[in-house]
């Protein structure tokens, strides 16, 4: 005991960390947390932010996060803005330099990405619009192939001892992933051109994927709550060409949605839209399942 103890003294001197240490990451989000867990298997550990449960533009940065920002090696995050009410001042209550904008342990999963709906104009009575684009970019799973390549990378140039390592899961995760892809795009062939209802515009990506035709969103503007005003419109609108399906997510407020389809008769499917978001989607191949088979199921 005592020699062992005075080896982590050693180590903690000289800087020196133990060969079995992991890279202590803060994930902003259950999927990009699934994400690094994949391709750093038992060489990451990992912390995540929020929840399938909470809108993640609105995050309180608490003591406890931001105590896991003062210890964190590595912050995997969206990017794009979407976590610009919170992350910004989490990163700089934590005073981790190696966490900061530009530091080597900071990632954006946008970075890796071309973003759909980039605004031509900047105008706040557009609702909540983000300057660089749509960053809710999870729920096509080719942008999840590009992060993932990405942040492979990231993990060998923080842990170059790895890289190997790093480099061997990244490929058994694309290799599962691209099979995954094909059986999904398969699968949901009977989907495209179906008709929808969204409820905000983190369902573009997915609507981009599977080719769903969006015909009406339930906020008026993006993040901005609907007015009973606003929904009788929608109804009139609607009633002559309803919709195939009206979608929101495990987190949205479901009153509005369940209002909608009992008066133009099209079921409100309720989606993962994160990792842990239905006790299916327990990883991201779950996620992805999940929303296409409850899709379908509904259709």
């Amino acid at each position: 005991m005592k020699n062992s103890i005075r080896l982590l003294v050693l180590l903690a001197i000289t800087g020196v960390l133990p060969a079995h240490a992991a890279l202590k990451v803060l994930a902003t989000t259950a999927d990009w947390g699934a994400l690094t867990q994949e391709i750093g298997g038992e060489r990451v550990n990992v912390y995540v932010a929020t929840t399938a449960l909470q809108d993640v533009h609105r995050v309180e940065a608490k003591p406890s996060l931001v105590a896991r920002a003062r210890s964190a090696d590595l912050v995997v995050a969206t990017g794009a803005e979407l976590e610009v009410g919170w992350l910004p001042v989490l990163i700089q209550e934590s005073g981790n330099s190696r966490i900061q904008p530009g530091a080597a342990g900071y990632f954006e999963a946008t970075s890796a990405l071309r973003l759909l709906e980039v605004p031509s104009k900047l105008d706040r009575a557009m609702g909540d619009i983000h300057p660089q684009g749509n960053p809710h970019v999870q729920l096509d799973p080719h942008n999840i192939t590009m992060v993932a390549h990405a942040l492979t990378a990231k993990l060998s140039v923080l842990d170059p001892a790895q890289a190997a390592y790093y480099a061997a899961r990244g490929k058994d995760f694309d290799a599962r992933w691209t099979e995954a892809i094909k059986r999904w795009e398969a699968k949901s062939v009977p989907l495209k051109g179906e008709s929808v209802v969204i409820m905000h515009r983190d369902q573009a990506y997915l609507c981009h994927w599977l080719g769903l035709v969006e015909v009406a969103s339930i906020e008026p503007k993006p993040g901005v709550p609907p007015t009973a005003s606003y929904l009788g419109q929608l109804v009139t609108k609607l009633t002559g060409t309803p919709p195939r399906l009206i979608l929101l997510n495990a987190y949205n407020d479901a009153k509005p949605a369940n209002w909608l389809s009992a008066r133009v008769h099209a079921p409100a499917v309720v989606l993962p839209f994160s990792v842990g978001g239905s006790p299916e989607a327990k990883d991201l191949f779950g996620l992805f399942d999940d929303t296409i088979n409850k899709l379908l199921a509904a259709k």
